[in-house]
């Protein structure tokens, strides 16, 4: 059942809720089998060095530190931020929907993205519902990223937003446990569907 307290503002991730990213997307041209793209994503371009990009950190700096130690991966490494569009296959249509039918109804509307500063796709024709936020936080511009509290108290101090009366959506469980610790509302995603129904229940979208 949802939470009864008052939402004034949603906020949004968006890759993995509003735009399908995925590095696979993109290796799947570069590599022949999925084991090999499973050792790639592991032991090279992993998640804790993309998530130093996430965080502010130079991507041209760290491709090539990255080359350095992986020279027999260079062709791989600088693909990952150079042809980081390709690992992004287009908006999850059901949650853009979703958030169609919030700006609808007027529903005060807000992004927190951990992205790095280079690749974020704000320019982007399929994305264009980036220009419906009320207010965007992207974790390279600010140096800090999910679940590190300071980005969420960021979105709260720049945009004017009571923690308790936010809800937050995002797809990473530990994300949601951090915006929770502060008093968030919060809905960890899995599809549209079931975000949709929440939204329902919560009086921020029409019932069917």
């Amino acid at each position: 059942m949802a939470d009864a307290r008052t939402v004034d503002a949603v906020v949004f991730d968006l890759g993995g809720v509003l735009i399908d990213w995925n590095p696979r997307h993109l290796y799947r041209k570069m590599f022949e089998t999925e084991e090999e793209i499973d050792h790639f994503l592991t032991h090279v371009c992993n998640r804790t060095w993309h998530e130093q990009q996430d965080a502010g950190g130079s991507a041209e700096d760290a491709t090539a530190r990255l080359c350095d130690s992986f020279p027999h991966f260079r062709t791989e490494i600088e693909a990952f931020y150079g042809r980081f569009s390709e690992m992004l296959s287009g908006p999850i249509a059901g949650s853009v929907d979703v958030l169609a039918g919030l700006r609808s109804a007027g529903v005060p509307m807000f992004a927190l993205s951990n992205w790095p500063t280079e690749t974020f796709p704000a320019a982007e024709p399929p994305y264009h519902f980036l220009d419906w936020f009320d207010g965007l936080v992207v974790s390279g511009r600010e140096g800090v990223k999910k679940p590190d509290p300071r980005i969420f108290e960021i979105l709260c101090e720049r945009h004017g937003l009571t923690a308790a009366k936010s809800l937050f959506i995002d797809d990473m469980d530990y994300n949601i446990e951090a915006a929770a610790a502060l008093g968030f509302l919060t809905h960890h995603f899995t599809d549209a569907p079931t975000l949709h129904a929440d939204l329902q229940a919560r009086a921020l979208l029409p019932g069917a």
